[in-house]
């Protein structure tokens, strides 16, 4: 048998076993899709997050699918250094997503960048003195979030450098997480 035979047999063909391999190549073919357009569109394989708790609500709840672009490819905007007209997840500045204190093997996590502060200054009006140059964050949900991360367990009196951080939020499905947080 020829290649193109044995290409039109496999293609066509209702035998179980060849069925099953032609769908699971399909599959492996659709991820090796996705995974290339992710990294040329976003500069990451794996561009997405489950959000894991409301610490973002409104803007980003529970179960909510984020797409993250890499910082490589982007620069942050600041909330305070946002123009009126540019939002990010209906408020002024943009979404991130960092490693607490640089940390491999912790949960991530996805908080607005307010403003950037220099090393030496003070983080906030009164506040401690910045041991490094990063930004100040904050979650979006007023009941939970009434102070800055640096000012609570997240980072505290840390701000994120620039290093921590893996990229910036740009796209929300909804409820799409919810399965990858049940097996997690």
């Amino acid at each position: 048998m020829d290649i193109k035979a044995s290409f039109h047999t496999f293609r066509t063909s209702d035998k179980f076993w060849i069925s099953l391999s032609r769908d699971i190549v399909s599959v492996i073919l659709a991820v090796m899709a996705f995974a290339v357009v992710s990294q040329a569109v976003f500069g990451m394989w794996t561009p997405m997050v489950a959000v894991e708790s409301g610490s973002m609500e409104p803007h980003m709840k529970i179960g909510d699918i984020i797409f993250i672009q890499n910082i490589d490819r982007t620069q942050i905007i600041s909330n305070q250094d946002a123009s009126p007209d540019y939002t990010s997840f209906k408020m002024e500045g943009d979404v991130i997503l960092y490693r607490p204190y640089g940390q491999e093997g912790v949960t991530p996590i996805i908080h607005r960048a307010m403003y950037y502060v220099e090393a030496g200054d003070p983080m906030w009006d009164g506040g401690p003195i910045a041991p490094h140059s990063g930004y100040i964050t904050k979650g979006d949900n007023e009941r939970t979030n009434m102070y800055f991360d640096q000012q609570g367990q997240i980072s505290y009196l840390q701000p994120v450098k620039e290093e921590w951080i893996i990229g910036v939020a740009r796209y929300r499905i909804p409820y799409a997480g919810y399965l990858r947080l049940m097996l997690s």
